[in-house]
């Protein structure tokens, strides 16, 4: 697996941003498996010729199944500068999922208590405060509905891990094809129906609006849903 410039979503001198295959994990784990991490990085050293290899922060992540837009810093002061943004929760992540329960309401906020249960590897959701539980917010749209399924956008108000596949999970809507969350089966392809769309924020240099959008995979499912989308987000 490699990097080509079919992947880049932007790029400046300070930040790189890439549409994320599912199944491609963004650092090195257990897995031994290549991580986007390096991927990026060997990409940015054969394009500017850098033989003693390019510096690439990594800015925040996205699950392994997960797809989509996930972006990385070129320079330490970018990274900096980025990191304070996510942190002070100044960025506005927008995700895509395909679920095949109709949620109980259109639109809603969901409220948990997350737990990461360690062992399992997966994060627990509570509908009441619990010892050792991080809060977790989003929000949620149904976008509309195709073949049986429902497209909803959501847009995650603090950054847990596992959080909207744990909270929907725990609504009642597990995302196509995460079997780990309750969903009856999962993919062939070890991927998930969640897609990070989009990232807004200010550029940390630049200082411009701005918003990074990432496309739909076209693996024979995801793409059927663009009918649905009418470039609105």
């Amino acid at each position: 697996m490699t990097i080509t410039e079919q992947d880049v979503l932007y790029e400046d001198n300070h930040l790189i941003a890439i549409n994320k295959r599912g199944g491609d994990i963004v650092q090195v784990d257990v897995s031994g498996d290549a991580s986007m991490e390096d991927m990026v990085k060997d990409y940015l050293a054969k394009k500017y010729n850098k033989p003693n290899g390019a510096f690439l922060g990594v800015i925040h992540r996205l699950d392994r199944p997960v797809s989509g837009m996930i972006l990385f810093a070129k320079t330490s002061k970018g990274l900096d500068r980025m990191n304070r943004l996510f942190h002070d929760r100044k960025v506005t992540k927008t995700y895509l999922a395909v679920v095949r329960e109709m949620p109980p309401q259109k639109k809603g906020t969901l409220k948990n208590w997350l737990l990461r249960d360690r062992k399992k590897m997966i994060t627990k959701a509570y509908d009441r405060e619990v010892k050792n539980g991080s809060y977790a917010e989003l929000t949620y749209e149904v976008v509309g509905t195709l073949e049986g399924y429902y497209l909803l956008k959501i847009n995650p108000l603090t950054g847990r891990t596992h959080q909207i596949r744990s909270q929907l999970s725990f609504m009642g809507c597990p995302i196509v094809g995460d079997n780990k969350y309750g969903y009856q089966r999962g993919s062939h392809r070890r991927t998930i129906c969640l897609h990070s769309r989009s990232l807004t924020f200010t550029h940390p240099i630049k200082e411009e609006e701005m918003t990074i959008k990432a496309s739909l995979p076209e693996d024979g499912f995801w793409e059927k849903f663009n009918v649905l989308l009418k470039g609105d987000f």
